[in-house]
């Protein structure tokens, strides 16, 4: 039997469940795996799995489902742990859904494993019910639920038009992330976002940030990656594997925490803007011992627990709501409106241009160099 299996998120990983159950279905047949969504990458570097989990590309767990489709495997796992069972389930539901709009056939089976190890942990067979998942079900000691439950119990309410998505399983203060933008912060542990012309204009059960909504733009609210809370629970030491040195002094500029960090691992330096552009990506790049330089204006929304930065990073915290302008005016005038430059030979150097443009904006700023 040829077995695919898609992992989503650091949860599923961290828990050491990932590989115990690559190994348990290895046991039934030939096992590949890949990773589905971006931020179970360092989770994946950090077990040391990427000889078992396929990370090398950027891919939408949809998309991942499809590449097995297309490989003509004769099951596919999800493997998943959400923050709760409802946003787990909901998670796989909308999943299956993206993938089967991509397909031509529906003949393989889709099989979800969710929080596993859990009390409300469960077994879902989107598709085709396989004895393989009873047998599962009696070894991991995981209910089976069928979609229909799912769709019953948590998605019918959803149907009150593509302009309006509430999202499940939230608690009151927690950060609101839509593709990787914090464009608000909980207050009740009921949310629902509301969009006209491609645009969220309103929200219940929290407050809109408007610099969140800023960035964020035109978004399609029935297909965005909305989280809440914390991307990463787990309490981890990095491990770090360095990163290509051959290419010189290779500086890049990233303006947006959504956007592939791991492209850039053959930098020498990335500059970042924003608070939690630069709490992300200078965590994902601790693992390649890369430094940042960061322009930032304290309005942190902690989107991770903590975050590790590379000796010799340096941060600029310059007035509120001044860092994009700052970024603007360093990606035009370092950088030529692009995204690398090989203009420069320090940090030193960079620093010193940076502090040249900012002085040019004429706003306040102060610097933190990391130790």
């Amino acid at each position: 039997m040829k077995i695919g299996v898609v992992v989503h998120g650091p949860n599923v990983i961290d828990s050491g469940y990932a590989l115990k159950l690559i190994n348990l279905l290895g046991e039934y047949g030939e096992v590949k795996a890949r990773l589905g969504g971006t931020m179970g990458r360092t989770a994946v570097i950090d077990a040391g799995l990427e000889n078992v989990i396929d990370i090398s590309r950027k891919l939408v767990p949809s998309d991942s489902l499809k590449i097995f489709h297309d490989d003509y495997v004769d099951v596919i796992f999800l493997l998943n742990y959400g923050k709760s069972d409802v946003t787990g389930q909901v998670f796989g539901y909308k999943v299956y859904n993206h993938y089967i709009e991509k397909i031509s056939d529906n003949n393989i089976a889709i099989i979800q494993i969710e929080r596993p190890g859990e009390d409300d942990g469960s077994i879902i067979c989107w598709n085709h019910e396989l004895d393989i998942s009873y047998e599962l079900s009696e070894k991991l000691d995981l209910a089976i639920i069928t979609p229909q439950e799912v769709y019953d119990n948590h998605i019918r309410q959803d149907d009150a038009g593509v302009n309006q998505r509430i999202v499940h399983g939230v608690s009151p203060g927690e950060n609101i992330m839509v593709n990787s933008v914090v464009i608000g912060k909980t207050n009740s542990d009921k949310l629902t976002l509301i969009a006209k012309d491609n645009h969220i204009v309103d929200i219940r059960g929290g407050e809109l940030k408007p610099h969140g909504l800023e960035k964020l733009g035109e978004v399609d609210l029935e297909s965005a990656i909305i989280k809440t809370g914390l991307l990463r629970h787990a309490k981890v030491t990095p491990r770090v594997i360095g990163h290509d040195k051959s290419n010189g002094f290779k500086v890049t500029f990233l303006d947006h925490a959504g956007e592939d960090v791991y492209k850039f691992r053959d930098s020498a330096l990335v500059i970042t803007v924003g608070d939690d552009t630069t709490l992300i990506s200078s965590d994902i790049l601790y693992r390649f011992d890369i430094p940042v330089v960061g322009i930032t204006d304290g309005d942190l929304d902690k989107v991770v627990e903590s975050g590790f930065k590379v000796k010799n990073s340096i941060i600029f915290e310059v007035e509120s709501g001044f860092d994009d302008i700052c970024g603007q005016d360093i990606r035009t005038k370092m950088f030529g409106g692009g995204q690398v430059t090989y203009d420069y030979s320090s940090i030193d150097e960079v620093e010193g241009k940076i502090i040249e443009i900012i002085k040019d904006i004429n706003c306040k700023y102060k610097i933190n160099y990391i130790d």
